[in-house]
C-alpha cells in the first residue's frame, strides 16, 4: 500500500548574526546553511496497520508526512502510495488520505463545524448518502453532536482535535496521516482520540500513521514503530521488539516494617529507600525477579509488593542515547 524508497529532502536556512548591523547586510549579502531533514528513507506499511513514526524534534517525521501527502516534493527517492506519486498526482491521490496536522487547523474558524462539514463535502466530491453515513459516524464516535454548530474558535483545543479528525474522514480515505493528533489534549480527550483510532482501524481497516512525542499513544495505538533520527530510519520493528531489547529492567515496590539498613541484592539497583518502602530496579537478564522476591521476603516482614516493567518514554530515551540523537 504504501513504499517509500530512498527518500532525501534538504532545505536551505537563512544565518544571519544578532544586531541591526548585521540585519543591515543581511539585505546585501545573505549567508544560508544546508539543513538535510531526509537521507535515504526507506520502508513500506501494509494496509491496516497502525505504524508508529517516531523521534526527536527536528528528526524529518513531519517532513515525512508533508512528502507522503504531496505537500513537499523530495529532492531524491521515490514514493508511491496506493498506485500514485503524491506530489504528481496530487489532485486524484488526496481523495484517498486524510491528514491532521496537530498545531493547524484546516476548519473555517468563525463559522460553524458543519459548515465546514459541507464544504469538505463539496471539495471532495461526496455523495449525500456517503455524507450522512460518515456524518452520523463520526458525530457518535467522536461526541459531535454538540459541538457541530458552534463557531470553530469557541471550541476547546479537545474538541477542535476531535473536529479536525473528523473533517479527515468525511470522505472515507484509505490512509490516515497523523502528526501530533494528542498534542495539548487532556486525558479524557486523549482516551476518546485513542478509541476512535481504534475503531475505524479495526472496522473500515483504514491504514494510520501516526507521528507523536506522547508515547503512550504509541504504546496504546501502535503495534509497530518506525524510529528517525538525524534524517535517517535508525529502527524498524514491533513495540514488543523494543520493550525485549530495552525494556528488559524491571521495578520492584516492597513496603514492609521497619528496617535501619537497605537489602543489597546482587543485579538490583536502589531507586528510593525509606524506613518503610523499597524501590529496586532489576535487571533480569542477570537474575529473575522470583529470586529478588524471595531475596526480599527472607529478609524483610512485606506488606505489599508490586512488580512493574519499565516506562516506555524511558525505553524511547535509551533508543535516543543509543543512536545519540
Amino acid at each position: 500500500m504504501i513504499e517509500v524508497s530512498g527518500l532525501s529532502k534538504s532545505f536551505k536556512v537563512a544565518k544571519r548574526k544578532p544586531g541591526l548591523l548585521q540585519a543591515m547586510k543581511s539585505l546585501f549579502y545573505r549567508q544560508f546553511t544546508t539543513v538535510h531533514a531526509l537521507k535515504d528513507i526507506s520502508f513500506n506499511v501494509n494496509q491496516g496497520e497502525i505504524v508508529g513514526y517516531i523521534g526527536p524534534n527536528g528528526a524529518g517525521k513531519s517532513t515525512t508526512i508533508k512528502i507522503m501527502s504531496g505537500i513537499l516534493i523530495p529532492d531524491d527517492g521515490k514514493c508511491n502510495i496506493l498506485g500514485y506519486t503524491p506530489w504528481k498526482d496530487r489532485k486524484h491521490y488526496v481523495k484517498n488520505i486524510g491528514v491532521v496536522f496537530g498545531q493547524r487547523s484546516q476548519l473555517w474558524w468563525d463559522v460553524p463545524v458543519i459548515d465546514s462539514f459541507h464544504l469538505l463535502k463539496d471539495i471532495y466530491k461526496i455523495t449525500e448518502t456517503d455524507f450522512k453515513d460518515n456524518l452520523e459516524l463520526l458525530t457518535e464516535t467522536l461526541d459531535l453532536s454538540e459541538i457541530l454548530n458552534t463557531p470553530v474558535r469557541q471550541l476547546s483545543l479537545g474538541q477542535r482535535m476531535r473536529c479536525e479528525i473528523g473533517a479527515s474522514l468525511l470522505h472515507s480515505p484509505k490512509i490516515l496521516f497523523l502528526d501530533e493528533p494528542t498534542i495539548g489534549l487532556d486525558a479524557v480527550s486523549k482516551i476518546a482520540v485513542r478509541h476512535f483510532i481504534k475503531t475505524i482501524n479495526q472496522e473500515k481497516k483504514v491504514t494510520v500513521i501516526l507521528t507523536t512525542h506522547d508515547m503512550s499513544d504509541i504504546e496504546a495505538l501502535a503495534k509497530r514503530i518506525i524510529l528517525i533520527g538525524k534524517g535517517q530510519i535508525l529502527l524498524d520493528g514491533t513495540l514488543s521488539e523494543l520493550k525485549s531489547k530495552f525494556g528488559t529492567e524491571k521495578v520492584i515496590t516492597a513496603d514492609y516494617s521497619r528496617i535501619k539498613e537497605p537489602i543489597d541484592i546482587p543485579h538490583t539497583k536502589i531507586l528510593s529507600y525509606s524506613d518503610e518502602r523499597l524501590q529496586l530496579a532489576v535487571d533480569t537478564k542477570q537474575i529473575k525477579v522470583s529470586d529478588v522476591i524471595t531475596a526480599l521476603s527472607q529478609n524483610l516482614e512485606l506488606y505489599d509488593l508490586t512488580v512493574d516493567s519499565r516506562p516506555i518514554e524511558e525505553i524511547i530515551i535509551d533508543l535516543y542515547k543509543e543512536y545519540q540523537i
